[in-house]
Order: structure tokens, then sequence, then C-alpha cells
């Protein structure tokens, strides 16, 4: 998402250029990808857990998801090398693979949430220049670790969960909103009025969002309510990113970021995040 590599960019130091705008492109693509694979690889599931998603339903055929998600990696490798070469590609790669070894293999396994945790790290990753990484890892660890948590309570989101994992996971959003404040948030010297602004308004938006679903799942973990929670988590990605990205000190790329959050909140009415 490109939310991920302006966050890794802005925490690089990186100011946003037309390199940081491919390098946004091709992690858009590669998400497109793993939906196409997810598909793919969940449509004998799907079929008897979830009929309408497109496969089942008859929508998409099983070849054309499949070609889309391969066409769509092949994209967005092509965009990482254009954008910044070999540089790019040591991160592009690894994160292509972890993409499709989700959706292959992990997503069933134990280890799926750390795969999937590992994948939104990766793509943090992408916007950093070459030996700027060190900065980057808190920005990286932090989206991980609410992807982690999410995706841990997608898991239920068929079943429903008992009360302690949507608790869990919003343990870990009042976590990461908290940490998030204390190394970007107003008690922080150095950063103008609007940039402590920005973050506020992400950490508090983060908060809304995902928390508050979370808090009802907690109260009602039934799979309506899981799923709920999931789709809020994952929108709740955006202004969680803002935050990030203001608080590196670029509320020029923060502030696109915030814009974009009303209209995918609408389009997650229509179309499940998940």
């Amino acid at each position: 998402m490109p939310g991920d590599v302006l966050a890794g960019a802005a925490a690089g130091g990186r100011r946003p250029d037309t390199s940081v705008a491919g390098l946004a492109a091709s992690s858009v693509c590669l998400y497109w990808a793993g939906m196409a694979l997810n598909d793919w690889a969940d449509r004998d599931l799907d079929a008897v857990e979830r009929p309408e998603r497109p496969i089942p339903s008859g929508r998409v055929s099983a070849p054309v998801a499949l070609g889309t998600a391969v066409t769509l990696t092949a994209v967005s490798l092509g965009l990482a090398a254009a954008a910044e070469g070999l540089r790019a590609l040591t991160v592009a790669v690894p994160l292509a693979a972890t993409v499709w070894g989700y959706d292959l293999w992990a997503k069933s396994r134990p280890s799926g949430p750390a795969v999937m945790a590992a994948a939104r790290g990766l793509d943090v990753l992408l916007g950093v220049r070459a030996g700027r990484m060190r900065p980057a890892l808190p920005a990286a660890a932090t989206v991980a670790g609410h992807t982690l948590a999410v995706t841990a309570l997608s898991r239920a989101e068929v079943t429903g969960a008992e009360p302690w994992l949507p608790g869990v996971t919003l343990a870990v959003t009042g976590a990461v909103a908290a940490v998030t404040a204390l190394r970007h948030g107003p008690a922080r010297q150095g950063r103008g009025r609007g940039h402590r602004l920005a973050v506020a308004a992400g950490l508090v938006t983060y908060a809304a969002t995902a928390g508050r679903a979370q808090a009802r799942a907690v109260a009602d973990p039934s799979p309506g309510k899981v799923r709920g929670a999931v789709g809020a988590g994952i929108l709740g990605l955006i202004p969680l990113q803002t935050a990030l990205t203001a608080g590196a000190g670029s509320v020029r790329s923060a502030l696109p970021l915030a814009a974009v959050f009303p209209l995918a909140r609408s389009l997650s009415r229509r179309v499940s995040p998940t």
C-alpha cells in the first residue's frame, strides 16, 4: 500500500519524489496481486464458507485470478526496478516472495500472522534509501505489530472468537497508539505545530476506527462483529500511516493519506477490505 512506502520514506529522511511515487505504485500492484492470489488460493474453502466471493460466485474464473496475480506481481517488480534499480529489488523480491508464501502456504498455519506482519514491515522498508534502514525500523515494526494482531483476529472471521482474542487485538491497538504518540506526539520537541496536529489527528482516528470495532468484538465476538473489527483494523492502517509519516517530519506526504481515508471508508461499505 502507498501509505507503507510513504511512512518508510519519511522515517528514513527521504523527501517524496518520482522514485518514491514509483515505489508506492509498486506496492499497490503487489497488494492487488496478493488480493487476487488470496481469492485463487481460497477458492475451494470460499465455495463452502463464503460463496459470495468472486470465484465461487462465478464473477471471476480461477485462471483469471491466478493470471492477474502473476501479472501484477511482475508489474510490481518492474516498477520497483524502474524506480530505484537493484536497491529496490533487494526489498521488493523478498516482499513479493513473502506475499506469495503467505497466500499459498502460511495463511492456514500458526506462522501465518507473523508472515503477513513481515510482509507489511518489508513494505514500509521498500520506501527507504540504501543506508537509511535503521531509522525506519521502528515505523516498520509499528505497522508489522498492528498487522500481526489484526491478522490473528482475522482467523476467527467465519467461526467467531473467544473474547480474549479481540481483547488482545484491542490491547495491541492501544499500545501501538501510545508508543507512536510517545515517539512522535505533542511531547516531542523539534516539530512544528502542524506536524504535532497531524500526528494527533492520525492517532485519534486510528484508535477510533480500529479500537472501537475491536471493543464491540470483545463484547460480542460473533463472526459478524469479528469481521467488522478486522475490516476496521485494515482501514485503521491509513490513519496510523498518516501519523507515522507526519511524525517523521513529512506533512506533505501525510496530508494525501489523511484525505484518502474518508474515501477508503466509504468504499469499504461496498467492497470488503478483507
